[in-house]
């Protein structure tokens, strides 16, 4: 096991991930964040890494959290994005103090998924979105993918798109799912605007 949500292996891999992975799914992203009831201006990339999300993006104030110090450097350094080390179980964020939150690829490394949402939820101001780019492990590729990480130690943890959606509505997010397949992205916006 690499540890509480592989941040070792993810300070190991910090030089050469962006050299390994593929970019991130703008159009996706973009589509879960077309869901907001209210304007888009500061946005959280949450499990960002080294930014690879927040560079698909444009537009909004972007900042990047995450508990791999390696992968924040290369966001900040490499991207010059700003970044927070933090978990996403206990995010530093005052309440409704962002307008979007992005998890992407990162959503099954977390090792308290219901205490991400539920902290996500809060700092979310209502009308603001959450979008969710993961893998379906019920897809055979995300089958392959499940068997994969666990091989290598870690201790990951899938859900489904409806799973996933499921609890977006229980933290308060009106759920949507806005594609399925190997890849998937699941946007819910907060309730109360």
């Amino acid at each position: 096991m690499y540890g509480l949500g592989d941040v070792r292996f993810f300070d190991r891999v910090a030089p050469l991930y962006d050299r390994v992975m593929p970019p991130a799914n703008g159009e996706a992203l973009a589509a879960g964040l077309a869901h907001a009831t209210r304007p888009i201006d500061r946005l959280l990339d949450v499990g960002g890494g080294s930014g690879r999300a927040a560079a698909a993006l444009a537009g909004p104030e972007i900042t990047v959290v995450d508990a791999s110090l390696g992968m924040l450097a290369r966001a900040r350094d490499g991207r010059g994005l700003a970044g927070v080390a933090g978990d996403a179980g206990r995010l530093p964020f005052r309440d409704d103090a962002v307008d979007a939150v992005a998890i992407v690829d990162a959503f099954h490394h977390l090792p308290d998924q219901d205490a991400a949402l539920r902290e996500v939820a809060r700092v979310l101001a209502p009308g603001g979105a959450l979008v969710i780019r993961e893998f379906d492990p019920a897809h055979p590729l995300g089958r392959a993918l499940v068997a994969a990480e666990h091989a290598i130690g870690m201790a990951s943890r899938f859900r489904t798109p409806s799973d996933l959606a499921a609890a977006f509505d229980d933290v308060g997010l009106d759920p949507r799912i806005v594609d399925r397949g190997f890849g998937y992205t699941v946007a819910g916006v907060k309730r109360g605007e």
